[in-house]
Parts: C-alpha cells; structure tokens; sequence
C-alpha cells in the first residue's frame, strides 16, 4: 500500500509539474511515468508529442519519433516512417544525440522504408554530430562508412549492373575496378575509421572495441601494435560477457518479477 501510494504521488507531481507549472524535463518524465509505469502508451505518446512540438524538448522528440516509427501508442498500430524521421530530426537539431543518431542512420541506410529518401552525405553529418555528442553508436557506424567507403548511388547502381552472376563455383575474387574522382560520398580511410572506432570504444561500444583490435593487429590505421591488440580483445570479451550477463539477469527478473 506504501509502494502503491508514493507512485500515485509521484504522478500526481510529475502531472503538477508538467501541466500547471511547464516545466518541460518534467512533462518528459510524466511520458515515463505513463509509458513505464502505468503502461499507457497512448497517453504517454500525446506527452512525448506535445512536449516536443510545444516546449522543444529533444528528449521528447526522441521518444515520439520512436513511438511514431513502430506504431506504437496509436489506435492503428502502423508506423509513420517518414513523420518519424521529422521528429528525429528535430531533436537532432535541438542537440540530442541519440535523435541524430537516428535520423543519421535512416538516411544512410540502403534499407531505410521507401517513404524516407536515402540521402548518405546529410546522414553522414548527422552521425557526425552524434558522435561529438558522444554517442558511442554513431561514432561505430561512421568508422564502418571510412571502413568500406560509400559510393554515390549512380556508380552503386553501375557496380550492380556489371557484377558477373552468382555461381555455385564462385571464382576467385578480381582486385576492384579504380574509380573516377568524387565517385565516392564518404571515401575508404583507415586513419579516420581508426580514429572513430578508438572513440567509439573508449565510449564501451564493444564491437568497435574488436574493430579495434583487428586494426592494431594488421596495422590498419595505426602502427601495428600486438599489446594493444591483445588489450582491446580483451577488453571487448569482457563487455560481451557483461552483455550475457545483463541479459541472463533480466530473464531472471522476467521468471522472478517479485
């Protein structure tokens, strides 16, 4: 009855602080409140919503873009890709990271929804500045991007039309055809994709953390480093088993929620 009391009065103040006095990082935690606690998504979108359209939170704008994108918290149940990505993108602009992180990634993407238009270098730039932000996940993707390089769509297209076709007996790999100047949006560089992976792991993204090491072990954008190798192999392997572990725990929680 304790329990049940104080988070009825938690409600009460986070509705108080919201409603009567605007204070917009509490109308944020009213839309957690709902959405965690009373389990009430569509409530819970309408604050998101409202707190990012009325009072420029960019938290809020986040959380409905996301709540926009699957469909949840809506009497159809379908998702809005394309207005999903405008409230990610507004609260890329209003600096939060993982905002732009999403609305980097859904134009990067070659498997974004046909309602978005690919556009790689506005992306790029948006990952960018979620990774100055100190996003771990962006600075991954953008060491991936210098990893590989990104061709602009019309030699993507050309890249596909001559690729010979698949057999079972695959032949042995050609050396790639060089490409014309400016045929690339973001262009291989293994010191930049070191850079954005070192960060990424400093940042505990574990798989740049294996990157990472694979770098310092054939000397890709660094000087080869065996140590250091060896160090961030390690390192990665203890962030997977701590993964394991968080995910056996909330099974756990699951079987046990009392």
């Amino acid at each position: 009855s304790e329990v049940k009391e104080y988070i009825d009065k938690l409600g009460v103040e986070y509705r108080f602080g919201c409603y009567s006095e605007k204070k917009p990082e509490v109308c944020h935690l009213l839309g957690d409140y709902l959405e965690g606690i009373r389990k009430d998504f569509e409530k819970a979108a309408k604050v998101y919503r409202s707190n990012c359209d009325d009072y420029n939170y960019g938290k809020s704008c986040l959380k409905y873009g996301n709540y926009t994108f699957l469909g949840k918290g809506r009497t159809s149940e379908k998702g809005d890709p394309a207005k999903a990505y405008s409230y990610y993108e507004k609260g890329c602009t209003l600096n939060d990271p993982d905002a732009c992180l999403h609305s980097g990634l859904l134009l990067v993407s070659k498997l974004m929804p046909k309602e978005i238009t690919r556009d790689v270098p506005k992306g790029f730039e948006l990952l960018k500045k979620s990774c100055a932000m100190n996003n771990a996940g962006a600075c991954f993707y953008l060491s991936g991007m210098y990893i590989s390089g990104v061709l602009k769509e019309e030699y993507q297209q050309a890249a596909k039309k001559t690729a010979p076709p698949a057999t079972v007996e695959a032949p042995a790999a050609t050396p790639q055809e060089p490409r014309p100047p400016g045929a690339y949006v973001v262009e291989r560089n293994m010191e930049k994709a070191f850079e954005f992976a070192y960060k990424a792991c400093e940042l505990r993204n574990m798989y740049a953390c294996a990157n990472l090491s694979q770098m310092y072990a054939k000397g890709d954008g660094t000087a080869r480093d065996e140590k250091k190798a060896e160090k961030y192999k390690k390192l990665a392997l203890e962030m997977q088993d701590e993964v394991k572990k968080q995910q056996q725990l909330t099974f756990q929680q699951g079987l046990n929620p009392t």
